[in-house]
């Protein structure tokens, strides 16, 4: 982790192209900037998020921003120079989010954002290999200086493990021919490029002409599947979500924006858990525990953006938003 803060007046804030942050009135609703506090932006990625609840809370608040893309990071600090001493960024995994807090003095936050999938910043360079509808290296690493780039996995994983990917992080009904073009082709030289994954897809999903109008993108399940991988995003937030909750002094909010049913079911799972008055396993007759609700979920189902926002922001279409709030005897 590496604290960097950013002061200097010289430095001029830029907008992140196409950079929008998603269900913002709502996010602004639930932490409530205004009142002033302590946030966590666990996913800072452009700074569209960061710059509202800054702005909503007129200099009576702090921000704490973290994002493992150190070339998001440099955006956000851009986006973020007017809010001259009232933030905080680091590079570092909202998994992380505990040592952080520890690390820059911190004793739990009143609010906490984690906006997960990938940036719009990300998506949209092409030399990131994050999609499928730009020539690129096949990388998808969030941290290009860590881990094995999708390129690795797809030249190096065995056929089952390839299999579970997509299945499992993509839900991929037609892994098993993907994965058999994938190995095919890799025989015959490794697969480095996002254009040459996409060729290999295209030609192993073949669909009736009928169901094709609506349908995404034959790699768009691939493409996320292996983004997944890459950067065990499901880890990451498994590790957040087993005690997230006490980094909220009481009365503090969390709010969790999901994009798809994976990510979704992981975060509401935790929720009614720590919002569960017994956590004693289902197969005792007698509650033998003292385990009292630690937060209080806003949202019984999640929150999703208006047609008008899906309009004005693609990214959005596929938005989850799940929101608790810390109990004050938890």
């Amino acid at each position: 982790m590496h604290a960097a803060s950013l002061s200097s007046d010289s430095i001029q804030p830029i907008q992140a192209p196409g950079h929008v942050p998603v269900m913002l009135e709502q996010v602004l609703s639930f932490l409530q900037p205004c009142l002033g506090g302590d946030i966590l932006d666990g996913t800072l990625g452009g700074g569209g998020h960061a710059a509202a609840l800054l702005e909503a809370g007129h200099g009576k608040g702090r921000l704490l921003g973290l994002d493992r893309d150190p070339h998001a990071l440099l955006v956000a600090r851009r986006r973020l120079a007017p809010f001259v001493g009232q933030h905080i960024t680091l590079h570092a995994n909202f998994s992380q989010a505990a040592a952080v807090l520890r690390e820059v003095g911190w004793a739990g936050v009143d609010g906490l954002l984690l906006d997960l999938g990938f940036s719009s910043l990300q998506v949209e360079d092409g030399g990131r290999g994050f999609s499928f509808l730009r020539p690129g290296p096949l990388d998808m690493r969030m941290d290009q200086s860590d881990g094995q780039s999708a390129a690795d996995i797809v030249n190096t994983s065995s056929e089952e493990e390839l299999h579970r990917i997509l299945r499992e992080y993509g839900e991929e009904r037609a892994a098993r021919a993907i994965v058999r073009a994938i190995l095919q082709e890799r025989a015959r030289g490794p697969i480095t490029t996002t254009t040459a994954l996409v060729k290999i897809i295209e030609r192993s999903v073949r669909r009736p002409i009928r169901h094709q109008r609506h349908r995404v993108h034959a790699a768009t399940r691939t493409f996320q599947a292996l983004r997944i991988a890459v950067n065990q995003e499901l880890r990451h937030l498994a590790v957040f979500l087993q005690e997230g909750y006490t980094l909220l002094r009481p009365g503090g909010r969390m709010v969790v924006l999901s994009y798809h049913s994976l990510e979704d079911r992981l975060v509401k799972t935790a929720f009614r858990r720590w919002a569960s008055a017994c956590i004693c396993p289902p197969q005792l007759q007698v509650c033998a525990c003292d385990w009292k609700p630690q937060v209080r979920v806003l949202t019984p189902k999640p929150l999703t953006p208006t047609g008008q926002e899906v309009m004005e922001n693609t990214r959005a279409r596929s938005a989850r938003l799940r929101a608790v709030e810390r109990c004050e005897g938890g």
